[in-house]
């Protein structure tokens, strides 16, 4: 998941840490509504996901 919001920010020319905590969470917000990129992630681990 980090690997794709670094990949989305990359070019944020931030002036502060705030700008940067902005941006970090818009895009984990926009990755909460993409269950298909979130179980992909999962799926790329290798781990069991049952209980």
């Amino acid at each position: 998941m980090w690997s794709l919001v670094k990949r989305d920010i990359g070019n944020l020319a931030a002036a502060s840490l705030s700008q940067v905590t902005r941006a970090v969470k818009h895009q984990l917000k926009t990755l909460q509504y993409r269950p298909d990129v979130i179980d992909g992630c999962l799926a790329g681990t290798g781990l069991a996901l049952g209980t």
